[in-house]
């Protein structure tokens, strides 16, 4: 695909995905949308020595500031269902994706934006970062999985409260709720994630995959989780990885994990 609005930056197996909408907050179109539902599902899994993803936006204003709204007055009756599913579908994809995303979030996380972060598995918010669904300000709600992700991040009432009032909450109040897991200095946003994914990548690949599958099997609905805990542990004990793991223990060096 010819990328119009991400920018695509892979060194030494750690690719920074910058979302590049700076004259419009980075806001989630459809172009975008696209851009990102083909980087997930079928660029960066065909990327071999890809070992994990930063996702920021251009500019200091603006992580994410929304979707674009203009597009929503277009739906017709039916429309919004199939709208929200497919936003869910292209989140889902980096929900699930077997190596390791951190959200590096540079300033507004609102709506759509907000969705984006909560999908990544772990989220890094520079000091003057901001956080918010304010979809009920203009009569609709969250459509790309905030009532859902929001909830299990930060509990039933307070999701509700923040969903409801469609206020905004600073970077230093998302850490206290556990909806982000470090605040740093403004600019300061992807150096974290790096040094984050600095300490992932010297486990074993195939651990940190099924580590993800596992803890997102916990908030499946009709899903196991312990049930599939267990299935991934034994699958893990037959991979290469856990016999160079363990022989590196017991003759206490370094592992060399290959991903097998």
């Amino acid at each position: 695909m010819d990328y119009q609005n991400l920018l695509i930056d892979e060194v030494d197996g750690i690719l920074v995905l910058t979302l590049n909408r700076p004259q419009a907050m980075n806001a989630l179109n459809g172009q975008t949308m696209t851009e990102l539902e083909y980087f997930f599902g079928k660029d960066a899994p065909n990327r071999p020595k890809l070992k994990g993803i930063i996702i920021t936006g251009a500019g200091e204003k603006s992580f994410v500031a929304g979707a674009d709204i203009k597009e929503f007055l277009n739906l017709k009756p039916g429309d919004g269902e199939i709208f929200s599913k497919r936003g869910n579908d292209i989140f889902f994809l980096i929900e699930r994706f077997p190596k390791p995303v951190i959200a590096a979030v540079n300033g507004f996380a609102l709506g759509g934006g907000c969705e984006l972060a909560m999908a990544c598995h772990l989220r890094i918010a520079g000091e003057k970062a901001r956080f918010g669904q304010p979809e009920v300000k203009l009569g609709i709600i969250p459509g790309y999985g905030g009532t859902q992700r929001l909830a299990q991040y930060v509990g039933k009432s307070k999701a509700m409260e923040l969903i409801m009032t469609g206020e905004m909450i600073t970077a230093t109040e998302a850490h206290n709720l556990g909806l982000v897991n470090h605040v740093v200095p403004a600019g300061e946003e992807v150096q974290k994630a790096r040094e984050i994914m600095a300490k992932i990548m010297v486990n074993g690949p195939v651990a940190i995959a099924k580590t993800i599958a596992a803890v997102n099997a916990y908030f499946e609905d009709g899903v196991d989780g312990f049930a599939s805990e267990a299935a991934f542990f034994g699958e893990a004990t037959q991979t290469d990885d856990f016999t160079e793991g363990a022989t590196a223990f017991i003759e206490k060096r370094k592992a060399n994990f290959t991903g097998k």
